[in-house]
Order: C-alpha cells, then structure tokens, then sequence
C-alpha cells in the first residue's frame, strides 16, 4: 500500500505522540540526573524544551522535503540504496538497545519499589504481550494508546501539591548558583529527558496536516516539559541538595509525602500506573525498528516485529554481566543526540541536491 494513502494520524494524535514518547521514565529521575547544579535544576527543562524545540526545526524541514518518505526512505534516497540501509541498519540496533534499556530500566524499578521478594519473570513477559499488541496495531494504535496512557497517569501530578506545600520556595534562588562544568554535566544528563519527539521523522509520513505537524510537534514537547518544569521545582522545593544528589528517583518518593487514611503506599500506585507511559515510549521504538527492518527486505511482514520483540525479551532475560549491560545502554544515549543532530546534515545533503536538480 502507498504510503500517501495510509495518513491516519491527526494533529491531536501528533501532539500525544510528541510528549508521551518523550516523558517515558525520564521524569522519575529527572532531578537527579540534573543535581549537579544543585537547586538551580528546577529551570533547566525550560531550557531543554527551546532546545528540544529548535531541533525540530531541521527534522520537519527534511521531512517535508520527503514527506511521503520515512527517515529509512530518505537516507536511501539520498544516499543510495547500500548505504542508506548500513544507516538504516544502524538506527535499528539503536532502537533495540534503546528499548532493552528503557524496559530493564523500569522492571529493575517495579522490582525495588513493588516486587522485591519476586522475580521480573512474570511481569517481563506479560509486558511484552502488551507491547506487542499495541506496536502490533500501528502508528495509530500507538497513538491512541498514548491518549488514553496521558489521562490515566498525568492526574498522579496532583499529588505533588503535598511536597509543594512542604517545601522551601526559597531554594529557587538564586537562579545561576553553578560553576561551567556543573552547567554541562547537567546537561549532559539530563537532556536524555527530552529524546523520543525525534521519533516524528518515522511517523510523518502517515500525518494527515503534515504542514501543521511542526505546530501540534511543539505542543507536545512543551506540554511534556511543563510536566518536568512542575517535578523539579517541586523536587527543589521538598529536598535538600544532598537528596537530590542521592536519591535516585526523587520524584517517586515524593508520593511518600503524600498522607491519605485510604491509600498507604502512593509510590506503589504512581510506579504501578507509569508502565502505560512505558508502554507507550517502548512500542513507539518498536514500530520504528519494525518499520527499519520493512524498509531493509523490501516488504512489510508482522513477523519482523515479533523477531525484534523476541531478541529484546532475550536481551534483558538473559543473564548478561552488568557492567557490560550498564555500559551498552550508557553509550546509547550518545548515540541519541547523533540522532537528533543527524536531520541537520540531512538538511545540507538536501539541500545541495535540489541545487543540482535545480529545486526550489
């Protein structure tokens, strides 16, 4: 089926796609990640947002130039047929590494906070037969499901009032108390927060507006950074700066803060109903390396996407060294600001190409 007749995504679907994919478990530990600035943290995501925003720049640009093109259909335009697929091949290996981090990650969290006298057997197995199915049904499917994932989950903010209330305000002054090297080791932590709207250069193709997509693209990124805006001035306020350090997900035990006589245990609960931000962040990377391997045999076949969720269960179910494991997903992330800098040269290889074809 041609590409131009399977649009299917709305702008609304665009925007939820956006901040769902981004938020994943990155907001659990956000304030960590950026507390080598210490209490000046809590403005940052401002900063990642005007960032995150002017990357997507280039990326709508070179999408648009192919709009019925994936970013695999374009790195084979423009760079030919075996060289585009080495690139292509590339990105898939990101992608599930990416998602073996992302889903070990949370387990390992489950496991702490919820299951610590179980194993992640159960739990693993059941959490890929739903990531199968949502992947399973499309980009749309996906889309739908982080919707509804947005609504069942985002309510837990609420709950931040009681550490807002507990908390200093005056921990938010002064704004730039940190040296130039404190400034970039935050930031080179703590802007993985904002990967996943780069996801957009494999989905624009199917985006029915495609003129409007860099509009509905932005308002998801700021709506996600107005979630990590509101965690980390909360977290600034309730913590001291040794927490911040410490604590490794700051924002889950502020749910500690939280006293209700019918609900004892707020972290379980918040832990529990964040596997549908996982969920959607995880079957949003395993469409794009589904539709990698596609664009590699030439055909699309359901099969891919089981082949590819089965060397990923494996990865994380079998026993692996750590340090090796710690190491790999580590390195990833480097790879993922490669990725959203990458529409940028795109862009230049574009562009001299339509000066010798004499587009305009």
């Amino acid at each position: 089926m041609h590409i131009h007749q399977s649009k299917t995504l709305n702008g609304y679907h665009v925007v939820f796609l956006v901040q769902n994919v981004m938020i994943g478990s990155a907001l659990l530990s956000l304030p960590n990640l950026l507390s080598p600035v210490g209490y000046s943290q809590w403005w940052f995501p401002i900063m990642f947002g005007a960032f995150a925003n002017l990357l997507l720049i280039p990326m709508i640009w070179i999408a648009r130039q192919n709009h019925e093109l994936t970013l695999f259909g374009i790195h084979q335009k423009l760079f030919g047929k075996w060289v585009g697929t080495c690139i292509n091949t590339a990105i898939i290996v990101y992608a599930i590494i990416l998602l073996a981090s992302v889903c070990e990650g949370y387990l390992e969290l489950i496991q702490v906070v919820a299951l610590s006298d179980r194993t992640i057997t159960g739990p693993l197995f059941i959490f890929f037969l739903l990531l199968i199915y949502i992947a399973n049904n499309g980009i749309k499917s996906i889309a739908r499901f982080c919707i509804a994932s947005f609504f069942l989950v985002t309510w837990l903010l609420y709950f931040l009032t009681w550490g807002f209330t507990e908390g200093d305000i005056g921990h938010t002054l002064p704004l730039f108390n940190f040296t130039r090297e404190e400034f970039l080791a935050a930031t080179q932590k703590g802007f993985i927060s904002v990967v996943g709207f780069e996801v957009i250069l494999f989905y624009f193709p199917y985006i029915i507006q495609q003129e409007k997509a860099f509009r509905h693209a932005s308002y998801g990124i700021w709506i996600c950074i107005l979630c990590y805006l509101s965690t980390t001035l909360v977290s600034v306020m309730y913590y001291s700066q040794w927490q911040l350090e410490n604590v490794m997900y700051p924002v889950l035990y502020l749910f500690n803060a939280v006293k209700l006589s019918f609900l004892e245990r707020i972290d379980v609960l918040a832990i529990t109903l964040w596997v549908f931000f996982i969920l959607t962040t995880t079957a949003a990377y395993l469409w794009v390396a589904k539709k990698g391997v596609d664009s590699i045999r030439g055909m699309e076949k359901k099969s891919h996407l089981y082949i590819i969720a089965l060397i990923i269960y494996l990865m994380i179910s079998l026993p692996l060294p750590k340090e090796f494991q710690k190491e790999l997903y580590e390195r990833i992330y480097y790879v993922t600001y490669g990725l959203m800098i990458w529409p940028i040269f795109l862009c230049v290889v574009q562009f001299v190409k339509n000066k010798k074809e004499g587009i305009q």
